[in-house]
């Protein structure tokens, strides 16, 4: 990574690239904030903030392009600059695509792994996949590769929570309290979000206290990732020689993004159980979204479930993270996911109870 600044003060490219990223957020309409129709708990309402409409088709839109601008703004990038960031796919899209939207070339270092329809996207976007055999071995590669080609590592696991301005009118948060105004139950009882990188998670939580209000937040964690073993000791250097079969989420290590003081409560959800709520909400909602969206579900029934048997009246938020349409070869192949994740028959007849 160069962090010299390549000049001491804005060039005209610089100013440029940053007056091309604001106008694509000015194009970009927020969000929609969905109700789920699930008459078994008819006094707790539970909302999808759905992120797959943005045009890269994901939460990572809005990291992206708050990691450019951090980038940007801090001298990291000029017109010569070649990126490159360490990413399962869903980032590595969205950096692809602000990267040829400023004309710079850009590198994913990416698991083997990872999803085939994911590739085909950063390559649509003119972006380069570079792949790695194990997960954890992105962070060096990228590494070597911004030293390499005297490019700079976007490095979304340690930047993604300072890149983001969690006090502004313009952050996911905001946008979630804003969109559940007029709702029976303003204001949430609890916010439910899986941290990839921690940085959304951090957000969330940061926005809550900054604003005051009595929402709690609840990280749910993928099998296979340090995260919330992290929430329970402390202990920075956990690390596992696996990664998650959940793509976006869960670490084999702590990232610096992952702040774990803004979290009231931390769960792990079994694999089984993320992809079936997946394929269950499809037929709530009538379309595919991806795993890491099962395991923020997972989250909310649980909630929701405890909530119910207290007589407790309330609203409930996660987010739908991206579209189930990338993982067709695998969360929606049932060979790949007998093979890769196990029977999920059980946790779908269990989900049935909420569709009647």
């Amino acid at each position: 990574m160069t962090d010299a600044p390549c000049c001491a003060t804005p060039s005209h490219w610089v100013c440029d690239a940053i007056r091309k990223i604001e106008a694509d957020v000015q194009r970009s309409a927020d969000t929609h904030l969905i109700k789920l129709d699930i008459p078994y708990f008819n006094d707790i309402d539970i909302y999808l903030k759905d992120e797959s409409t943005h045009p890269t088709g994901s939460l990572k839109h809005r990291l992206a392009r708050s990691l450019f601008l951090y980038a940007l703004c801090n001298g990291w990038i000029n017109q010569d600059t070649t990126i490159i960031e360490s990413s399962s796919g869903s980032t590595a899209i969205s950096e692809a695509y602000f990267a040829r939207l400023l004309g710079l070339r850009f590198i994913a270092v990416v698991p083997k792994t990872t999803s085939k329809k994911k590739i085909e996207q950063i390559q649509f976007y003119g972006g380069e996949a570079h792949f790695v055999e194990r997960s954890d071995e992105i962070y060096a590669e990228s590494h070597r590769l911004a030293e390499a080609l005297n490019g700079h590592y976007m490095d979304q696991f340690t930047y993604a929570e300072r890149a983001t301005d969690w006090r502004s009118n313009n952050n996911i948060a905001n946008s979630i309290f804003e969109q559940m105004k007029y709702e029976r139950y303003a204001i949430p009882s609890w916010i439910v979000m899986s941290p990839g990188t921690g940085g959304t998670s951090a957000t969330i939580g940061r926005f809550i206290r900054y604003r005051c209000h009595p929402t709690q937040l609840m990280a749910v964690d993928p099998e296979n990732s340090v995260f919330h073993d992290y929430f329970k000791t402390g202990d920075k250097t956990l690390t596992l020689d696996r990664g998650s079969k959940i793509e976006g989420i869960g670490r084999p290590r702590v990232e610096p993004s992952f702040i774990p003081g803004v979290i009231d409560r931390m769960e792990t959800i079994a694999d089984v159980d993320s992809v079936a709520v997946t394929h269950w909400l499809e037929s709530i909602i009538g379309r595919k979204a991806g795993p890491s969206t099962g395991t923020n579900l997972m989250g909310v029934l649980m909630l929701a479930e405890e909530m119910k048997a207290r007589g407790e009246r309330g609203s409930l938020v996660t987010l739908l993270c991206d579209s189930g349409e990338r993982y067709l070869d695998s969360y929606y192949n049932d060979e790949w996911i007998k093979a890769n994740i196990g029977d999920i028959t059980p946790t779908l007849e269990a989900l049935q109870k909420y569709s009647v």
